[in-house]
């Protein structure tokens, strides 16, 4: 069964923040609130949570896993960003926004997409995101939680407990989180595509 953590929205307790992130660095799979819905995350090199976000979701291998940074800096060392596209990113951070573009060596050959060698980033506004990411030290590898056969991801904590008890290992409950998936751009090409509209007003990127 899942561990039920209940955090406060705005000022997430230290010990609930502490005892999901070390379930994270101890293998685990997390269900998380965003700004934009709940989301799946483990650590970056866990191989069996990342296995096991592709069962949950039913995704096949051109499903762009998303590495969720704490801020700007972390987000720099993973992608190749020019001073265009650093702008236009720098100005829509944090917020409801996936960026796909090309990764640096830092990121795992197994988390890039096989043929473009890209990765999807975000910097997200939920405070107890931040929290976790501030406590973990390193990006989450993530991805929304969205069911097979739908279309939005899930939004309540305690609905995520019941459908997925048995196929994560903790859900951070904080009430109210985003409704919409993020608004995803893609960038790998240096010219912005948006390929999802969600949350994030997709005009700066039209």
């Amino acid at each position: 069964m899942a561990r039920y953590l209940d955090v406060h929205p705005v000022d997430p307790q230290p010990r609930a923040i502490g005892q999901a992130v070390q379930l994270v660095r101890d293998g685990g799979l997390l269900a998380y609130p965003t700004d934009s819905g709940y989301a799946l995350g483990c650590a970056l090199g866990n191989q069996t949570g990342k296995d096991r976000i592709v069962r949950i979701r039913n995704l096949d291998e051109r499903h762009h896993f998303t590495l969720v940074c704490r801020d700007f800096a972390q987000l720099g060392q993973l992608v190749h960003i020019d001073n265009s596209v650093f702008r236009a990113i720098k100005a829509a951070t944090p917020g409801p926004y996936t960026f796909i573009l090309p990764a640096t060596k830092e990121v795992p050959r197994r988390l890039l997409h096989p043929k473009k060698k890209t990765v999807g980033v975000r910097i997200p506004e939920h405070p107890v995101v931040q929290a976790l990411l501030a406590e973990l030290g390193e990006p989450l590898l993530s991805s929304t939680l969205i069911l097979p056969g739908e279309e939005a991801p899930m939004t309540e904590g305690w609905l995520v407990k019941e459908e997925l008890d048995h196929q994560v290992d903790a859900v951070i409950d904080s009430g109210e989180c985003g409704t919409e998936p993020t608004t995803v751009v893609d960038f790998s090409d240096g010219a912005p595509e948006v390929v999802r509209v969600g949350a994030g007003d997709p005009a700066p990127f039209s």
